[in-house]
């Protein structure tokens, strides 16, 4: 492709025809096809077990986090202390995650995140290991969680296609089938919409704990897989310019 392109950006901007005109106007736009659009695997329980055992402890710890907030992964690997904000009300706290120079949430919009039990307790593991991060490794912060480990873990676990992503789409599925109102799993999630709030009081807080909370409970959930059409293709726009 780095070749169509120079040949793109050679023909519009440096080969003349003999009356001084360039062969192209400007560099065109190719749109091609990069095959079938991969869809979100959200996770059996079952196939958790089998993933998690195969991590190493510091991304077993991460993933647990990840599968019970829905959090992206820069919200996981970026999570400061300093975030921290405690709600006295509910004797807990949460995490404001803020828009920084240094971090921004996918909306640019600040998020509220509220922990279940199993993410409270990810969370005190993580104290005083590390002054300003929370996930951390050997002393630094955690760099990526899609890393070699990760993917020896998941071909062990016979899962060798499951990305760190599908755990956010885990927590989703699983708020979904516990019942939880489209708008509270919207605020779970962290998805923009136009109810989003800037303001939660603690009974808004405690609602969401409560629903945050149903995703711990391990209920039968078949997932059923359904294919992606062979037609289903995403387009990427590739642009003659270097």
């Amino acid at each position: 492709m780095s070749c169509i392109r120079r040949i793109l950006n050679l023909a519009a901007r440096v080969w003349r025809h003999d009356n001084g005109m360039s062969w192209l106007d400007a560099p065109p736009l190719i749109e091609m096809e990069q095959g079938p659009v991969r869809k979100p695997y959200p996770l059996s329980w079952e196939e958790q077990d089998c993933l998690f055992r195969e991590l190493p402890a510091h991304l077993q710890r991460i993933a647990l986090y990840k599968v019970n907030t829905g959090c992206r992964k820069q919200e996981v690997l970026q999570l400061r202390w300093n975030w921290e904000v405690q709600v006295p009300e509910l004797n807990t706290s949460v995490f404001i995650l803020p828009i920084t120079e240094q971090f921004q949430t996918k909306n640019s919009q600040e998020r509220v995140v509220v922990l279940n039990s199993i993410a409270r307790r990810v969370v005190d593991e993580q104290r005083d290991k590390h002054a300003e991060f929370v996930f951390t490794y050997r002393g630094n912060p955690v760099k990526s969680i899609l890393n070699s480990a990760w993917k020896r873990a998941r071909t062990r676990a016979g899962l060798p296609s499951v990305r760190a992503h599908d755990l956010r789409h885990t927590y989703g599925h699983r708020l979904r089938a516990a019942g939880v109102s489209f708008e509270d799993r919207q605020d779970l999630l962290g998805h923009k919409s136009d109810r989003m709030t800037t303001h939660y009081s603690a009974p808004d807080i405690a609602r969401l704990i409560e629903a945050a909370e149903k995703v711990c409970v391990r209920r039968p959930n078949t997932v059923l897989r359904i294919a992606p059409h062979a037609n289903l293709t995403q387009k990427k726009t590739v642009v003659g310019t270097a």
